[in-house]
């Protein structure tokens, strides 16, 4: 137990001493930055990730380097673009994981429990072994996080972009420009369905099939409603359906279903209020109650 402590704590220092060095060992010198410029093409090939700060690129060194499976890999990649992030971010979340599962661990050790001279003691080593655990998984619960909130924005998003779409095919547009003025719209500014038609729309136009392009789309944004609009678009395109009904039965659709979760919610708030009720608001309201028939009884039989 003992060399797995000295090895944590060495990997911890070591790792703190590598980020505060990081920037002196890569600075370039004045005469490779002078080459440098005499090179445009080396220069603008590496313009990219000259722009990324140093820590960020520690980082990623870190998660490159970390034993990850590749089925691992794809469901982070997955979450990382669910979440709307890049697949370039892979790298970034995995070296944040190794980060701080070392960096919070340290920290516990080099500010309170080195100076107190209680390293090998039971009760630290449990919290530094929770830290270095809390540290990484962190990451995981965060992303999680904004998988979920981001689904759920673009659940509630999409009956208000299909009635756009709705309304724009019926003037007159096709779906690709219908499309354009849908992600264009300043009321979904931000919005990351929103941003997701836009990059399907550019895609389209830059010569994509619209069918390859939305099917991308759906999977970039893993909403099982979106699969089921990008599907009802494909299919009405390929059998020659009207597109401004199928549009509108499928925003009534998702609307009555948006509906029928919020009564869902409400019939569960009662149960879910029966138990704070029964263990915090009784018993102050039985005190308040009985409180002072109780104290005079006392009173009364002293």
């Amino acid at each position: 137990m003992l060399i797995v402590i000295t090895g944590f704590i060495f990997l911890s220092v070591a790792m703190v001493v590598s980020l505060a060095l990081y920037p002196l060992l890569t600075k370039k010198g004045e005469l490779q930055e002078r080459l440098e410029k005499m090179m445009p093409e080396k220069q603008a090939s590496t313009t990219f990730s000259e722009d990324k700060p140093w820590w960020r690129i520690t980082i990623e060194d870190l998660g490159a380097k970390l034993p990850v499976a590749a089925k691992e890999q794809t469901k982070y990649t997955r979450m990382l673009v669910a979440a709307g992030f890049r697949k370039e971010s892979l790298y970034l979340f995995l070296g944040s994981k190794l980060a701080l599962a070392l960096i919070l661990p340290g920290i516990y050790i080099f500010t309170y429990a080195l100076p107190k001279g209680v390293l090998m003691e039971p009760e630290p080593l449990l919290y530094t072994t929770g830290l270095a655990i809390a540290g990484f998984l962190l990451p995981s619960g965060w992303l999680m996080y904004k998988v979920n909130n981001r689904k759920t924005e673009i659940f509630h998003t999409l009956p208000d972009i299909l009635d756009l779409l709705t309304v724009s095919v019926e003037a007159g547009l096709g779906i690709d420009a219908a499309l354009n003025r849908a992600c264009e719209s300043p009321q979904f500014k931000g919005n990351p369905l929103a941003e997701e038609l836009k990059i399907a729309a550019r895609e389209i136009r830059a010569g994509k099939p619209r069918g390859d392009a939305l099917r991308d789309m759906a999977e970039r944004t893993d909403v099982e409603d979106v699969r089921a609009f990008v599907t009802m678009l494909v299919q009405t395109e390929r059998f020659g359906t009207s597109l401004s009904l199928a549009l509108r039965v499928h925003s009534d659709s998702l609307r009555t279903k948006r509906r029928q979760i919020a009564e869902e919610r409400a019939a569960k708030t009662a149960i879910k209020i029966l138990f704070p009720l029964i263990l915090f608001i009784f018993p102050a309201l039985m005190i308040i109650l009985i409180g002072p028939a109780f104290f005079k009884l006392m009173d009364i039989f002293k």
